[in-house]
């Protein structure tokens, strides 16, 4: 298959530094809610990447599901590959693709546990399925079968037929710090914009613009 001609030229809109909010968690929340109120597929799906102690790099796709001033925020099994690589090394990078709007943006930071409250608060808002889920899942382990699983299934969801399931003490939230955002909107003649924020060491953003 010959897919060296598959092409698109980006027209939607521009990007300047006028047009950006000088704080990026607020430009991230006028994005954000651009998305969302287009019904964009998933807009909270965001690709994570994390590297284990090897060095070795993985990605894969999580849900935000909180973001404020302090970070953004997904929540997982603490006994997974993602939060063993994260173990080693909190450094993680976050990118979110809004292709019908030609955007990408990109998040690096420090990852960390979220306070027990807080997974709590959100496990007790989550289905009841996915609440059993996390149950019986022993996330990135090898397992003999899909019958397995679902005979697990069964005998977590008969134990706890009955009244509110308990979040497991091995589940809970972690909060990305960034220290960087980069805002990407595609252009013609893949001339794209890219305005990049900064953490300096006095707290403040720098504002610059990158070349495509």
């Amino acid at each position: 298959m010959d897919i060296q001609s598959l092409r698109k030229e980006y027209t939607r809109s521009g990007l300047s530094r006028n047009s950006l909010d000088p704080d990026p968690f607020k430009q991230f929340d006028t994005w954000f809610k651009q998305a969302l109120d287009a019904s964009i597929p998933e807009p909270n799906a965001m690709t994570l990447a994390t590297v284990a102690a090897n060095d070795t790099p993985s990605i894969r796709t999580v849900l935000l599901k909180v973001y404020d001033q302090n970070g953004l925020v997904f929540f997982t099994n603490y006994q997974s590959k993602k939060a063993r690589d994260i173990a080693q090394n909190p450094n993680v990078a976050l990118h979110f693709s809004w292709l019908e709007f030609e955007r990408q943006l990109r998040v690096t930071g420090k990852a960390v546990k979220v306070p027990v409250a807080e997974s709590i608060k959100y496990f007790a808002s989550r289905p009841k399925g996915s609440q059993l889920g996390a149950w019986i899942s022993e996330q990135s382990s090898v397992i003999s079968s899909r019958n397995l699983l679902e005979i697990q299934f069964a005998k977590i969801k008969e134990k706890f037929a009955a009244g509110v399931v308990p979040i497991p003490d091995f589940w809970g939230g972690y909060r990305v710090v960034p220290d960087s955002f980069e805002f990407w909107q595609g252009r013609a003649s893949r001339l794209h914009d890219r305005l990049e924020y900064r953490l300096q060491e006095d707290g403040r953003w720098l504002l610059q613009r990158l070349a495509p």
